[in-house]
């Protein structure tokens, strides 16, 4: 089941100010967020449930030290991911 990917204004600046030094990223930042929409807890991205002052919210792994927060919500009928949070373990945690 495709999920759609709904970006909040903090994840849009979180993607805008991690690619800016590192514009060779993107493509595999989409990936990811491909993946994570046809399949949010596929083995390759490590998806795990968040606990503490993020309790609620999920996590995946965009790279070796690349994070993204997200949660489940509903949108036009239908679950989707609401894309939160992107950055280094320590940034996002």
């Amino acid at each position: 089941m495709r999920r759609a990917l709904l970006h909040s204004p903090a994840f849009a600046r979180d993607l805008r100010d991690w690619l800016k030094p590192r514009p060779g990223a993107a493509s595999a930042i989409e990936a990811t967020l491909h993946q994570l929409s046809e399949d949010a807890v596929h083995p390759s991205l490590r998806t795990h449930k968040l606990r503490g002052s993020l309790a609620g919210c999920w996590a995946c792994s965009a790279g070796y030290d690349l994070r993204i927060v997200f949660e489940f919500v509903e949108h036009v009928g239908a679950e989707a991911i609401l894309l939160l949070a992107l950055g280094t373990h320590d940034e996002v945690y």
